[in-house]
């Protein structure tokens, strides 16, 4: 529209429009100010709740979801060792003295092992339902069998671990426990009691051998609590799982009973120890040719025969030709 009627619509419009831009530009400046100041009011109630020792030790406050989680998390385990702690069974305690063995002395070692069986169970039957239909039909008596076979593996998962770190832990013992007995026989002619002789040696052995350190500790503080020397040598033996450690045990038990000078004792059974040392590394020398022929059947020779026998066939082929 032409003349001063069409400016003067073309200027209303440009208004209404710039009316619409500076409200718009209002709200979200006033939306972002109070987003910012909900944000800084909220970091300060963060900060005050760390210092007063609400927040967890990663300096943020879960969320509702996240301490529910925790607290259900919480009353399954109470719950699983309040229900394992109650059972004195047979089985039950040989599952305690494996934890020991392993290096597990957490009272809730149990729940944990029990918990951990049937997730890793549960999780292994789940993973092999939700990926094996790529490999085998779904359905087919190969497909529950894998499945089941998932199953049992993560059953038996947590007791193979287990009798892994038992393993581990009773080969630094067996290495270690002559040089214990060696340590302990100097301190015995060095005049000290068997009480202090223990306790210099866990101090001496703590670099080379932590666990069975760990393990003389725990008889020294056994000892203080109350508990008499043979008492405290036989839950020594038992954490350890080894028969020398059992056998030191009652030298040390039969030396007080009768009377007898247990250094000379202590000096008989360390060489004793050392001797066994030395027939272990001699029967795994004696072993290692044995061991040693299977991988050399099965990758050397075949080798050899090829390296062999290539330039004669190369020669028979060329020749025929």
């Amino acid at each position: 529209m032409d003349g001063p009627l069409g400016m003067l619509s073309f200027s209303g419009d440009h208004a209404i429009t710039l009316l619409g831009v500076l409200v718009f530009l209002a709200t979200t400046i006033i939306a972002f100010g109070v987003m910012a100041a909900v944000h800084a009011r909220g970091a300060v109630k963060r900060r005050a709740a760390g210092i007063s020792g609400i927040l967890d030790d990663d300096g943020a406050s879960g969320g509702a979801l996240r301490q529910s989680s925790v607290k259900a998390a919480k009353r399954l385990l109470d719950y699983t060792t309040k229900h394992y702690a109650s059972l004195d069974g047979t089985s039950m305690k040989l599952l305690r003295r494996r934890l020991v063995q392993a290096g597990i002395f957490d009272p809730r070692g149990v729940a944990y092992f029990f918990l951990a069986r049937a997730g890793v169970a549960v999780g292994l039957a789940t993973a092999c339902f939700l990926f094996l239909p790529l490999l085998v039909e779904d359905g087919s008596a190969s497909f529950w069998l894998f499945v089941m076979v998932g199953g049992v593996a993560g059953y038996l998962a947590p007791s193979l671990y287990l009798d892994k770190l038992i393993g581990v832990r009773r080969d630094e013992y067996r290495s270690g426990f002559p040089d214990f007995m060696d340590l302990l026989v100097v301190c015995a002619d060095a005049g000290l009691s068997m009480e202090a002789a223990l306790e210099r040696v866990g101090r001496e052995l703590s670099t080379s051998y932590p666990a069975l350190s760990a393990n003389i500790h725990m008889t020294n503080l056994e000892i203080r609590a109350g508990r008499t020397l043979s008492e405290a040598l036989d839950h020594f033996g038992e954490r350890l799982g080894l028969e020398e450690v059992r056998a030191f045990a009652t030298l040390i038990q039969q030396s007080d009973e009768l009377g007898s000078s247990i250094s000379d004792a202590l000096r008989v059974y360390s060489d004793d120890m050392r001797h066994k040392r030395l027939s272990r590394a001699e029967e795994k020398a004696y072993a290692l040719p044995a061991k040693l022929a299977l991988p050399m059947m099965l990758c050397i020779f075949p080798v050899l025969f090829v390296a062999i026998l290539l330039p004669v066939f190369v020669r028979i082929k060329m020749g025929a030709f």
